[in-house]
């Protein structure tokens, strides 16, 4: 089908309009067209995942204007697997939060949709200045569902957040306004031949743009030391938006393996690598962040939304490593990082709704209505996320370490080993506090089974990608060998797809 890779850009913008100009709809007719509109991305994102498959890159011109003069829509492996794995993480979210969450504040849904518009433009779009539009599409959105449900912790956590992102919003507009300014250009494969043959007069110039994009993703990515909005933002964010916003790091992740890996890659001459340095010593500094902020915490939310930190480092480092078989161990760790961590947010706020006034902070409490389900479930999380065997997160970090060289393996090993042990160590104290040392009677409460049943089907994505390991492993490896091979792309200009 020709149109499909603007398929999932089209379904949340019309369903997102469509409950935006019917917010006096009834709150049941507008779960049922939220959940329809996105658990339909579901089956045409693994679609698109299937077409990938052959290992084409498929553009779709806006307007018909072919590559580098109109705007282009791009579908390969890897915008293909990412739009699969935000629409699960987008469906199981939004089913918790039709359990009551989405009455907490206006036009939920229409947001929701809007959200998952501005995530699906990035990973689709194969434009510098539209990578910049979908950033603030989503960004907008997430402004609003961060602050769903008022409350002074969410205003001041939001307010920082918004001041940190207009500020990297402007930074992005300098870069891409300079990039343009030199090259004449801002169609992404078209920038790549562009600079291969660019002056040396303009290197200088065209670093300094480099390094200008690279703030405003680390900063989207949480890199330290730009990741102070982080703990803050998503410990205070609702549940469902928390879970969603797991993957919002991803997009910052994403952006600068295409940057990077296109435009100052390998054909880029004196700025190609142009980054790699920096972030190897970045990845290694933003993993100790993470797990030092993990054991201080305090709170279960807070403590998850330093894991989140950390498995940005991780994820980082295989970037950085720059060779194939690093960048398939991260992204088969971004799979796992994405599920379980967009889990255990749902399950945090499980916990914290049967522990009356101490919710999610780490003191003793009320004791749980179901302790031993809720118990294993954070178990088997925990152990996920820890990185212990055979759970996926093991499997990615062990195949992590087996990519690094000597010289790398001399840092990486020692940073991951002892990270996974501060993360084992940080949530043995939270499942203490929560589960082994209840001081009080139960609570009454509402029924969860449809929160609980989201929450765990997200959670099986860490089995699953255990007992699918073979074909998934096989996936990322060719997404991995694809996105090393730029020919294909830099033939995009001039010669379509």
């Amino acid at each position: 089908m020709m149109h499909a890779p603007i398929l999932p850009l089209l379904l949340p913008l019309l369903m997102g309009s469509l409950l935006l100009l019917g917010h006096r709809l009834e709150l049941p007719l507008k779960r049922l067209l939220s959940l329809a509109a996105t658990w339909s991305l579901v089956p045409l994102s693994a679609w698109l995942v299937w077409l990938a498959g052959d290992d084409q890159l498929r553009v779709y011109a806006l307007g018909d204007w072919q590559p580098p003069f109109g705007i282009i829509l791009l579908v390969d492996r890897l915008s293909a697997m990412l739009l699969l794995l935000t629409a699960l993480l987008a469906g199981f979210a939004l089913l918790y939060a039709c359990r009551g969450d989405d009455e907490r504040g206006p036009n939920f849904h229409a947001l929701f949709q809007f959200q998952l518009l501005g995530i699906n433009g990035a990973f689709l779009t194969g434009d510098l200045f539209n990578l910049f539009v979908f950033f603030e599409i989503l960004l907008i959105s997430s402004y609003a569902l961060l602050l769903h449900g008022n409350g002074a912790e969410r205003v001041r956590a939001g307010m920082h957040y918004v001041v940190l992102n207009l500020l990297g919003s402007a930074l992005f507009l300098l870069g891409v306004g300079s990039l343009y300014g030199l090259l004449g250009t801002l169609n992404m494969a078209d920038l790549a031949a562009r600079v291969a043959v660019a002056d040396a007069s303009q290197t200088p110039l065209l670093a300094a743009a480099g390094y200008l994009l690279l703030t405003v993703f680390a900063l989207k990515a949480a890199i330290l030391p730009l990741y102070f909005w982080l703990p803050r933002a998503y410990a205070s964010a609702s549940a469902p938006v928390a879970a969603l916003f797991a993957i919002m790091t991803k997009v910052g992740l994403y952006a600068i393996l295409r940057v990077f890996g296109l435009i100052y890659g390998a054909q880029a001459g004196e700025l190609a690598g142009l980054a790699n340095g920096l972030l190897w010593w970045l990845a290694l500094l933003t993993i100790a962040a993470g797990v030092v902020g993990a054991l201080s915490a305090r709170n279960l939310q807070r403590l998850l939304a330093y894991l989140v930190v950390l498995s940005v480092g991780v994820l980082l480092a295989g970037l950085a490593m720059d060779s194939q078989t690093a960048l398939a161990a991260a992204l088969y760790y971004l799979l796992h990082s994405t599920l379980i961590g967009g889990a255990m947010f749902l399950l945090a706020d499980l916990v914290s709704r049967q522990r009356g006034a101490e919710a999610g902070d780490l003191t003793q409490g009320p004791s749980l209505r179901q302790p031993l389900l809720l118990g294993g479930l954070f178990f088997l999380g925990s152990i996920s996320l820890a990185g212990l065997p055979p759970f996926s997160g093991f499997l990615g970090k062990l195949m992590l370490l087996r990519a690094a060289d000597p010289g790398e393996a001399l840092w990486l090993w020692p940073a991951v080993l002892v990270a996974g042990l501060g993360m084992l160590l940080a949530l043995s104290r939270a499942g203490s506090a929560l589960f082994w040392r209840p001081g009080g009677d139960v609570i009454e409460g509402e029924d969860d089974r449809v929160r609980l049943f989201a929450t765990v089907g997200l959670l099986l994505g860490g089995p699953a990608l255990v007992i699918f390991a073979a074909p998934v492993m096989a996936y990322v490896e060719a997404t991995a060998r694809q996105l090393r091979d730029l020919a294909p792309y830099l033939n995009l200009i001039g010669g379509g797809a």
